[in-house]
């Protein structure tokens, strides 16, 4: 194993002190190119360009001598210490960390960030990380050369959002530039950057929240409200169309919503379901096809914070334009609608039924479908002020569940 092994995060300032001797001492140095060809690297030393971090730390684990790492700002926040501390590398770390990119371009476009998610596209995460822009008002993203500016803000087509691109920070070549979304396909954008996400209607709501304990809490939570599948009477909307505050809480326990996820609510009346679904931090698409009813949820989602997209029409003839789920819930449309949802290979469907006939259309539908189906029949009955049950005052009602087979 190397003598020693320096990580240095440079934001394109003056080296340190501390950092200037590593380097000056080193007999290998691992970095990008350009920071290779701007840093006063020993004439003597090994030079490697750092493309795969894994490749490179099986070379410095068989290198004799001192070694330096250069990544850009913070290399524990996304960058390459989480790989280089791998135990089969068995490699021993020194890191002497410059501001992080995200930290920088946040002091660009001179805004606390400290409610802000933070995700990358690296590794075939684009999707996931337009999901997060989608369901959060405040985003930065750690790009990467094939998922970029452009990609992520045509992933976000038809939601609105401003982009604070931040091209080269630290470096002479750094530039800010701020446009809507639906104009950052038009440029060609140099790498390295970081983008911000800005935007929706929960950021309306943000900018006078008092600052908060925990960096990063979901937009929501816990919201004005502590808790979910709350009563009926707390959505604004029919309470006839909105499910039962125990029918909701199994559905959310089956789908299991998170960051990252994009969830499609079929049939969503006034939107409590969805709105629940979204203060887990899940992008959420309500369809709907009363206008009414899509004004309602619009309410019913500024008044808990979260994010959701309507999309106003009736299924499945306004499916084939929505983005692709990851999890669908069929509140209504019966067996129709979820196989047509199943065209699209979520990978979780969750679908309350109103009759134990239609539940037997859904299974045969989604069987089907190459699914494996479980369900329940739940049964409630309300307490009495003096604690005991309201016989006959009850509900019950039916919930089925797939995913994939295999």
């Amino acid at each position: 194993m190397a003598d020693r092994i320096t990580v240095i995060g440079w934001d394109g300032t003056p080296l340190t002190a501390a950092a200037a001797a590593a380097l000056g001492a080193a007999t290998l140095v691992a970095g990008a190119p350009y920071q290779l060809n701007a840093l006063p690297v020993p004439a003597a030393a090994e030079r490697i360009a750092l493309g795969s971090v894994e490749l490179a730390a099986r070379r410095i684990a068989e290198h004799r001598g001192a070694v330096v790492v250069v990544a850009e700002g913070d290399p524990g926040f996304f960058g390459v210490v989480r790989t280089l501390r791998r135990p089969e590398y068995g490699l021993e770390l020194e890191v002497l960390p410059a501001v992080s990119s995200v930290a920088a371009a946040f002091a660009r476009a001179g805004m606390p960030w400290e409610d802000a998610q933070v995700v990358s596209t690296h590794g075939g995460r684009l999707r996931k990380a337009a999901n997060v822009c989608r369901a959060h008002p405040k985003v930065a993203v750690l790009t990467s050369p094939d998922a970029g500016p452009s990609e992520l803000a045509l992933m976000l087509r038809g939601v609105h959002r401003t982009f604070v691109v931040c091209e080269a920070l630290g470096t002479a070549d750094e530039d800010v530039t701020v446009l809507t979304s639906d104009r950052v396909p038009d440029h060609d954008w140099r790498d390295p950057n970081v983008v911000l996400v800005i935007g929706g209607n929960a950021q309306t709501q943000a900018v006078d929240r008092p600052s908060g304990w925990l960096a990063g809490r979901p937009v929501g939570y816990p919201g004005p409200e502590r808790g979910w599948a709350l009563p009926g009477d707390a959505y604004d909307g029919e309470s006839a169309r909105t499910l039962s505050a125990q029918t909701r809480a199994v559905i959310l326990a089956r789908l299991g919503p998170g960051p990252g996820d994009l969830v499609w609510c079929v049939g969503a009346g006034s939107g409590a379901l969805a709105v629940e679904t979204a203060r887990f931090g899940a992008a959420v698409v309500a369809v709907e096809a009363d206008a009414a009813a899509c004004a309602r949820i619009a309410v019913n989602a500024r008044r808990y914070g979260v994010e959701v997209e309507t999309a106003a029409g009736g299924a499945p003839e306004v499916l084939g334009g929505l983005a692709e789920p990851d999890v669908v819930v069929v509140e209504r449309g019966g067996a129709e609608v979820v196989a047509a949802v199943l065209t699209r290979r979520p990978g979780r469907l969750v679908a309350p039924a109103r009759t134990l006939a239609e539940a037997e259309a859904i299974r045969g539908v989604v069987e089907a479908a190459g699914y494996h189906v479980e369900g329940a029949i739940l049964q409630s009955a309300p307490l009495t002020a003096d604690g005991g049950l309201v016989i006959g005052a009850g509900e019950s009602s039916l919930v089925l569940w797939a995913e994939p087979l295999g």
